[in-house]
């Protein structure tokens, strides 16, 4: 493979420290929808990526959250999100990112995910592994989800909260625990380091989702939507796990849906 992967290390990494030294100044916030915040570092950082994979690969198509895209026919697209988790960084909660995956015709081949916060940079190649720091990454060995740690969001722009609060509820009862860190691409990331066994959002977008799955999938584990359908990254839901308990939450999901589906007449 060129050198795609290498090239996004290096701006991410470059990206996240303009994050980090931002975050002690004070934040401009603005809302692009209600509790949907947006500041000047994810402009900053995305023009700052947007600049540096123009120069590089001016042939690729990039789709970027804050609106910095642009078109191309070459097959190659960048799926960027300066920042992920907003919410988190304008309030100084140190759980957030930078993020780039790049697909090929629709699969994701590449991807990175820096936290500035801790200095860890996560990297996958497709068929080449995951890797922390360059250290391999494995997903748990967590059979059973009674012995799980599993996690979820809530995104702003999300109009499907209620389901998601039925999934919280079961899963709360069948497992160790959840946690909402707030930081889609990380939740992923702790998948394919197996600090969780199990992740699901309702709404992502591909920009969140693009790096974090390859991930998953590079350090052995397994992606699908809820309904256990095969991975989409233009699809709304994703749910990643160690693979060992992937069966048993879809069954779980599955209960849920069940319950939520309006009675036959």
């Amino acid at each position: 493979m060129p050198d795609f992967l290498q090239s996004a290390t290096e701006i991410a990494r470059e990206a996240g420290a303009l994050i980090a030294g931002l975050s002690d100044q004070p934040l401009e916030i603005n809302y692009k929808r209600r509790s949907d915040l947006v500041t000047e570092a994810d402009r900053r950082s995305e023009a700052l990526i947007i600049e540096r994979l123009r120069a590089r690969f001016p042939e690729h198509a990039i789709v970027a959250e804050e609106g910095g895209n642009h078109r191309s026919s070459s097959g190659y697209c960048w799926y960027v999100d300066p920042l992920d988790g907003t919410t988190n960084y304008a309030h100084g909660f140190p759980m957030y990112c930078v993020t780039m995956g790049l697909a090929y015709r629709g699969e994701v081949i590449a991807g990175v995910v820096y936290d500035p916060t801790r200095d860890e940079m996560y990297t996958a190649e497709r068929g080449a592994g995951a890797f922390k720091n360059n250290q391999r990454l494995h997903v748990s060995h967590t059979e059973k989800l009674s012995e799980s740690l599993v996690a979820t969001g809530f995104p702003p722009f999300a109009t499907n909260h209620d389901l998601n609060i039925q999934f919280y509820f079961r899963f709360t009862m069948l497992s160790h625990g959840i946690r909402r860190a707030g930081s889609a691409a990380l939740d992923l990331c702790c998948v394919a380091t197996g600090c969780f066994d199990g992740f699901w959002e309702l709404k992502l977008n591909p920009w969140d989702k693009a790096a974090g799955t390859l991930l998953v999938t590079e350090a052995g584990g397994c992606v699908s939507d809820v309904h256990g359908n095969p991975f989409n990254l233009l699809g709304d839901d994703v749910f990643a796990s160690n693979g060992l308990v992937h069966g048993e939450m879809l069954e779980v999901f599955a209960e849920v849906l069940a319950q939520q589906a309006p009675a036959k007449s």
